[in-house]
């Protein structure tokens, strides 16, 4: 999808009526006649395909950036309540020219992620902070709520950082930078179809993947393996309606289940992100490739956008995984928004 950059500018009546002073053209809020640069941050990269910045973001950090050099000339950092009143501009204090413009937002960012000080845009990097079994570094895992992580970037039609131009003429410019969301929820649920309790404590569950970190325009960079182990876990059990019964034929009237919630990095096409849960054994009872069942969704329903597309429009996940009598789970259920994928485990 091609995202080109809004560029709008208020003219002052001065270019209507060239004999008028400037003293009758000041602008209420601004004071003078010399050219004024905002952006405004707009997060519709979702399968809503509305602008949520208002009711997600939370914090932004924008960074200009010399087209010649690649040197970063000016950064500035807003957050809080004003990000959320659907007006938010932040003024961009420069002198006119050409920058490029590229960002790093929500509140992850600082808290969950590290984007190191640079001097060149190509050391704008982020990178998932995680912890390390023993303090070694062979095995990293994440078992924490991640925080929301944004990327944004005004591209050209190739996708590279496309240069914008800083009119020194009088006026307002507004530049629009789109937000992809980095960060998503992948909620599991576990339940026996012979209606028997499941305790949260006999399984364990974590997805898999090398995607901890990414380079300046938001592509992956080479990453360890992460093990993201579930940052909360709960159990429960409903009463159900119907006539269903498990395989003695006994009418099952309740239904038991463990729901084990996660937040992962980015998901990105051609990655080997997997879910797995383990039984009080250690032994594997589920093991699957989120990304490929993901995208049979994205498949049946939205085939007019690209794979990646769709991986960066959707932040939510949610499955769930009947088990039989040995603890094998013989289907699983994948929820995007209103639709559902049914899977058989072929492997039983």
């Amino acid at each position: 999808m091609k995202i080109n950059a809004i560029i709008t500018k208020a003219v002052c009546a001065a270019a209507l009526f060239a004999t008028a002073s400037c003293n009758s053209l000041i602008y209420d809020y601004e004071g003078d006649c010399d050219p004024h640069y905002k952006a405004r941050f707009v997060f519709d990269m979702n399968l809503h395909w509305a602008d949520a910045f208002p009711h997600e973001v939370n914090a932004v950090t924008l960074y200009l950036i010399d087209p010649a050099t690649g040197d970063i000339v000016w950064q500035k950092s807003e957050s809080g309540e004003a990000l959320r009143t659907g007006e938010y501009m932040m003024d961009l204090d420069v002198d006119p020219g050409q920058y490029r413009l590229m960002a790093w937002c929500g509140e992850g960012v600082g808290e969950d992620f590290i984007v190191p000080d640079a001097d060149h845009h190509t050391g704008l990097t982020c990178t998932l902070k995680r912890d390390w079994i023993d303090g070694g570094h062979a095995a990293a895992e994440i078992r924490r709520d991640i925080k929301r992580l944004y990327h944004g970037a005004i591209r050209d039609e190739q996708g590279n950082l496309a240069t914008q131009t800083f009119p020194d003429d009088e006026g307002t410019y507004i530049y629009t930078i789109p937000l992809i969301k980095d960060t998503n929820d992948v909620n599991i649920v576990l339940q026996h179809l012979s209606g028997k309790t499941i305790d949260k404590d006999d399984f364990t569950f974590t997805i898999t993947d090398c995607n901890g970190s990414m380079d300046w325009d938001n592509s992956l960079l080479d990453d360890e393996m992460l093990t993201y182990y579930a940052h909360h876990k709960s159990a429960g059990t409903a009463g159900i309606g119907g006539g269903d019964s498990n395989p003695e034929g006994r009418a099952i009237t309740s239904v038991s289940a463990c729901v084990a919630e996660h937040t992962v990095a980015r998901l990105v096409k051609g990655q080997d992100m997997r879910v797995k849960i383990y039984n009080k054994r250690g032994e594997t009872s589920v093991d699957i490739p989120l990304i490929d069942y993901a995208l049979m969704v994205k498949s049946a329903h939205y085939a007019d956008i690209s794979d990646q597309e769709f991986l960066d429009r959707q932040d939510k996940y949610d499955m769930v995984f009947f088990l039989d009598e040995d603890g094998n789970w013989q289907t699983a259920h994948i929820y995007i928004l209103s639709w559902k994928i049914v899977i058989q485990n072929t492997d039983l």
